[in-house]
């Protein structure tokens, strides 16, 4: 109570509230104070069914034309969309009176129209009915265009993919899911239109509506004479705005069959090879990308954020037309194939579910889905029980497994996830990495994921392509590609963090301040001098680590430790060598020196990678920095390096 108080905002709301309501107030005393014969005025019924019934015409219009125009607003981004958008809202800036004015100069008696039609444009129900179509429409245009700009554009992608051309996705995807922002504009322009005055007293004095009618009695025998007429309107309003406000809460149920359709797989068929170039722009954005050597079946696109990832995934889905380039299955170019004949299954980041379709329907959604396979993903992929829930219903992991399971239920030749797992916790996106592992393993279906994630690239994928601003930076299979690293940024991009600088000290060792390090010589290219600058990176998990023992002159390097990060089954030792740089290691929990101790780091030579030149990336600049390394090297995932996936 105090902080309300101390707060304006009931206040004004109040006072607004009051404003609004005291004039109702005054019209009830008003009512109560005169006589029930005063009451009776002859004529009113009539206006009043005209009014009722033009006003219902008019929104009916105005719908069928209106919901179309603020559809294609929301989409339209060139100057001829600004012009149109600006033109439709002009009725709302005009006095009542000027509009009903131009209206004349389109349908009056002497224009080519009014001729045309023998004056019937006017002075007539349609008349009425013009007049009120063109000072409400506006209402409608303007809500709809902001539902339909509201909404996710995942959900008309995803319905792209699941086969449905541009009318399906407007009528069942698009005007359902803003169907509240569109109720809302109907019922504004049905108000507008019931109430409108000064535009139809011009183009069609007669028949009255109510609101001339009003006039006409207010002008000819005095305020008495409107009681009736101002307490209809008021009637007729208030139960179109609870017809408004209780009907969507009847809202047609979507009922799950009863019993269960008997779950079978989809048929099996061959894995489609997946080859592409591709060159593409999205703004000044330019992303260049190639895959056309690889054998697998599974397809990782990694890189940072911003990096043209989801572009890339979206040009392979025909959502965005590449600019240059092609994209072939089985060596058949698809790349003018429109998105919903392709009979690609999509995954978006955020799952894109219908909000207002139960688990079933979502999963039911595809052109041609068949209910057998859709039962069959929905219990393998643990949803059995939810097929009655809506999306508000489902936790974060559920929603996902049901985009999959949508994207499943079609048999798809080719299945492309957009980071599926971003934003879940830890074991709910470990667990259903797992799950997709398992489907890779299980079925022939061919995959594309892009993610940002290392350890997602070695679960899911046998090849790898990494991406960064745009350029292809290195691809290849997966083992080869997180052993050898092409490149600084890509160990980064990779997750390594031991990536330091030094120089050459010999054919197969260099040196890191006072510390020699050996390294092969082959990984060098021919030519480079002697005493050149190198760039080089060890995996955590390559290192040895031992305690030290004074006298022993085993090899290694002694250091200390500085800091140990505890992670279940391993541990995360940082050592500083003697002399030379900071290196992680990752141990067996607790077999290590503690903090302070003296110990001894052991690096295989053939784990060293060496590149010519420093060119260490800075934490600061990487724009994987927000993930900690440590998430990229849990114990129970295995070594990033020889990891195979799914043949």
């Amino acid at each position: 109570m105090g902080s309300s108080l101390r707060t304006p905002l009931p206040w004004l709301a109040g006072l607004m509230t009051l404003y609004l309501v005291i004039p109702i107030l005054a019209y009830l005393v008003q009512v109560a104070g005169t006589p029930p014969s005063a009451l009776v005025t002859p004529g009113l019924g009539s206006a009043l069914a005209v009014s009722v019934e033009t006003a219902s015409v008019s929104t009916v219009i105005i719908a069928v034309l209106g919901i179309p125009l603020g559809y294609l607003l929301s989409r339209g981004r060139g100057r001829g969309s600004t012009v149109v958008g600006v033109a439709v809202q002009l009725p709302l800036a005009l006095p009542p009176l000027m509009s009903g004015i131009l209206l004349i100069y389109l349908v009056g008696v002497y224009t080519p129209l009014g001729q045309l039609f023998h004056g019937g444009l006017t002075d007539d129900l349609v008349g009425i009915v013009l007049a009120q179509t063109f000072v409400a429409a506006p209402f409608l245009i303007v809500a709809a265009r902001s539902a339909f700009t509201a909404l996710d554009p995942a959900l008309d992608d995803v319905a792209a993919t699941l086969g449905h051309g541009r009318w399906s996705r407007f009528t069942r995807v698009a005007v359902p899911v803003a169907a509240p922002g569109i109720a809302a504009g109907l019922l504004l322009s049905w108000l507008r239109a019931f109430g409108e005055f000064g535009a139809t007293v011009v183009l069609a004095y007669h028949p009255y509506s109510v609101p001339v009618f009003t006039y006409v009695q207010f002008g000819g025998t005095g305020i008495v004479s409107t009681l009736a007429a101002v307490g209809a309107s008021l009637a007729a309003a208030a139960v179109v705005l609870l017809l408004a406000t209780y009907l969507p809460r009847l809202r047609r149920r979507h009922p799950v069959p009863q019993p269960r359709p008997a779950p079978h797989p989809p048929t099996a068929s061959a894995s489609p090879r997946l080859s592409f170039e591709l060159t593409g722009r999205l703004g000044s954005f330019l992303v260049e990308v190639a895959h056309t050597t690889g054998t697998g079946r599974h397809l990782a696109i990694l890189g940072p954020s911003g990096s043209g990832k989801s572009l890339t995934l979206r040009m392979l889905a025909g959502l965005i037309r590449p600019t240059g380039g092609r994209v072939c299955l089985d060596d058949v170019d698809v790349t003018a194939v429109a998105p919903e004949n392709r009979g690609f299954g999509y995954v978006p980041q955020d799952a894109a579910l219908l909000p207002h379709l139960p688990v079933w329907h979502q999963v039911m959604f595809g052109v041609d889905t068949e209910p057998g396979p859709a039962a069959f993903w929905i219990g393998r992929l643990g949803l059995t029980g939810l097929e009655g829930r809506l999306p508000s219903q489902l936790s974060g992991g559920q929603r996902r497994r049901v985009a999959i399971a949508r994207a499943l239920a079609r048999n798809p030749r080719l299945l492309l996830l957009d980071e599926p797992f971003t934003g879940l916790d830890t074991p709910v996106r470990d667990e259903l990495r797992r799950e997709l592992r398992h489907l890779q393993l299980d079925t022939a279906i061919t995959t594309v994921i892009v993610t940002h994630d290392p350890v997602e690239a070695a679960l899911l994928a046998d090849e790898v392509l990494i991406l960064d601003l745009g350029r292809l930076e290195q691809a290849g299979p997966q083992p080869a590609v997180f052993a050898h690293p092409a490149s600084p940024a890509v160990a980064r991009l990779l997750g390594i963090r031991n990536l330091h600088g030094g120089r050459r000290a010999g054919p197969g060792e260099l040196a890191a301040d006072r510390v020699r390090i050996a390294f092969v010589p082959s990984v060098l290219p021919d030519g480079t001098a002697p005493e050149a600058d190198l760039t080089w990176c060890v995996r955590p998990e390559r290192l040895r680590l031992e305690h030290l023992v004074a006298g022993d002159e085993c090899e290694g390097h002694p250091g200390t430790v500085r800091d140990v990060v505890c992670l279940g089954a391993v541990d995360e030792v940082l050592v500083t060598l003697d002399g030379g740089p900071e290196l992680t290691a990752q141990t067996t929990a607790g077999e290590h020196p503690g903090l302070g101790g003296r110990c001894r780091l052991t690096l295989p030579p053939a784990s060293v990678i060496v590149w010519p030149g420093r060119n260490i990336p800075t934490p600061a600049g990487d724009r994987l920095g927000q993930r900690r390394t440590a998430d990229f090297t849990m114990p129970d995932l295995y070594d990033l390096s020889s990891t195979r996936p799914p043949r």
